[in-house]
């Protein structure tokens, strides 16, 4: 019996194109990506028309009003495609077969591979990558040359894109295993990643070269790879026995130092607050840090947070006007002989929230909404440069390391996040997350052009972690994270994002600079 707009359970499911198609050319991927995109548009479009028209006409309705015309609209779309690449390849053969959509049951909706969207942060992907892989694109903001200040705007703006750009093709990634062909992952995935982030870049260079010389040799950074998450993998070689690491030398406190404290008291992580988003580098990106966090503070925090949600929010704080959000990726256990290899995530027994003051002066106020972040969760494919060292032991606070440390018999591992204090004195976040908060140089100072804010101190003690020597890639716990960085220590991470009265943030100010201990 033919369905009709009555049956309002139903949705519209459509054969993958992307994944039926051969390798792109360079010059046809822009005409393929927009018509996949198409495709996607045509059968939303689709699909709303059936949700909207439950009751109409009769058993015919469907197929006539809706399914009739979309296989029409889908078939000049996939012939356009075809055309596209046959001007400059073999013609792709036998598509003709994927215009044409089905009634499925709502419940249980096929995907289809066109789509190239962003995914829709109310509907949480899967957890977990599902593909053992992720994306790993070049960096470009390291290759830039010096960004004149009438090209900074657009220049943060279209980086910021490119950062968007990748969190969403990895979320992509890890909610379509198993979709399409061979060849799915290159025609729906990174090839229209390339073409957004070859545009971007474009955009990059063009705005620097309207006040300077043009930047050249970008165009290359627009290629992406897949990683195997058994590219990096973790060994005993990434352990180090704390005895053995030095003690850290602290710069020493000038005549204008601010040597006091303020702790503010959150508890600590719950199971009832986590989840796998970064609301500071990957905002509205459900899923955007593929890795779980824990979380004290904000008990709103997640990927489509804003600065209102933020301030509207109930917070695990003693003091209830500290409503910031602290967060840092979640510590794995993975049991006695390796028998967790994936890890089971465990709780910090405390957690410590220490506003300090500056070496060598006083502190000034932050803004609202500050961002704030410490290490770099890609710093096995990013080089490192961003990396903070951040493991150490009870009884050997001095001593940081950015191995994962053997703690003696009665020792407990400890994390230890010193976020960066020398504020740019204009922006709450940059397109990097760094450039408006920068670290103090060797001697405590803040660089030329920033001022000294409060620096925050996350310290995460764990009391359940087991002593057990690693012994090859048998390793007791690890800190999770991107699938391409093989639970590297160096990814160790944590942020924060400031939300405070003003009154609270004055008196930590004026704890921090008086001396004394609040």
């Amino acid at each position: 019996m033919a369905a009709h707009a009555g049956t309002a359970a139903q949705t519209i499911v459509c054969p993958g194109v992307a994944g039926q198609l051969p390798e792109i050319p360079a010059a046809a991927q822009a005409e393929v990506d927009r018509n996949l995109a198409l495709l996607d548009k045509q059968l939303q479009e689709a699909n709303d028309r059936l949700a909207r028209s439950v009751g109409q006409g009769g058993p015919n309705f469907v197929q006539n009003a809706i399914l009739g015309p979309l296989a029409s609209k889908r078939g000049a779309a996939i012939d356009r495609i075809a055309l596209a690449i046959g001007r400059v390849a073999q013609r792709p053969t036998g598509l003709d077969n994927l215009a044409t959509c089905t009634l499925g049951d709502s419940a249980a909706p096929a995907p289809t591979d066109d789509a190239t969207a962003a995914p829709n942060p109310s509907s949480p992907p899967d957890q977990g990558t599902g593909t053992g892989q992720s994306i790993v694109c070049p960096s470009v903001a390291d290759k830039l040359p010096e960004i004149p200040a009438a090209a900074q705007a657009e220049v943060d703006r279209n980086l910021a894109q490119l950062d968007k750009q990748i969190d969403e093709a990895n979320n992509r990634l890890a909610t379509s295993a198993g979709q399409g062909g061979p060849n799915f992952v290159q025609n729906a995935i990174l090839g229209p990643l390339a073409s957004k982030r070859g545009a971007a870049i474009d955009r990059i260079a063009i705005a620097i070269g309207r006040v300077a010389q043009r930047p050249t040799g970008l165009d290359d950074l627009a290629t992406c790879t897949l990683r195997n998450a058994g590219s990096a993998t973790l060994t005993a070689a990434d352990f180090v026995d704390i005895q053995e690491v030095p003690a850290a030398e602290q710069p020493e406190a000038g005549e204008s130092a601010s040597t006091g404290t303020f702790v503010s008291r959150c508890g600590t992580s719950s199971e009832d607050h986590t989840n796998k988003d970064n609301a500071i580098t990957a905002p509205g990106v459900t899923n955007g840090a593929q890795a779980q966090y824990d979380y004290v503070g904000n008990l709103s925090t997640d990927a489509i947070s804003t600065n209102e949600s933020l301030s509207d929010a109930d917070t695990t704080c003693r003091n209830q006007a500290d409503q910031s959000a602290y967060f840092w990726p979640a510590l794995l256990v993975r049991g006695a002989d390796g028998a967790e290899p994936d890890g089971t995530a465990v709780q910090p027994s405390s957690v410590r929230l220490e506003y300090r003051g500056n070496p060598a002066s006083e502190v000034t106020a932050p803004p609202q909404f500050l961002r704030m972040l410490a290490g770099d969760a890609r710093a096995a494919t990013n080089g490192g440069d961003e990396a903070r060292p951040t493991f150490t032991c009870t009884g050997f606070t001095d001593r940081l390391t950015d191995k994962y440390p053997i703690c003696p018999s009665g020792s407990d591992l400890v994390r230890v996040f010193d976020m960066p204090s020398c504020w740019d004195g204009e922006n709450i976040d940059s397109a990097d997350h760094r450039t408006h908060l920068t670290f103090p140089d060797e001697d405590g100072a803040c660089p030329s052009g920033t001022q000294a804010v409060p620096q925050l101190r996350l310290t995460l003690t764990y009391d359940d972690v087991p002593d057990a020597e690693p012994e090859g890639t048998n390793v007791p716990f690890a800190v999770d994270g991107f699938a391409s960085e093989g639970n590297s220590p160096t990814t160790d991470h944590a942020g924060a994002i400031v939300v405070m009265s003003e009154q609270l943030m004055n008196k930590v100010v004026q704890c921090v600079n008086g001396g004394k201990k609040c």
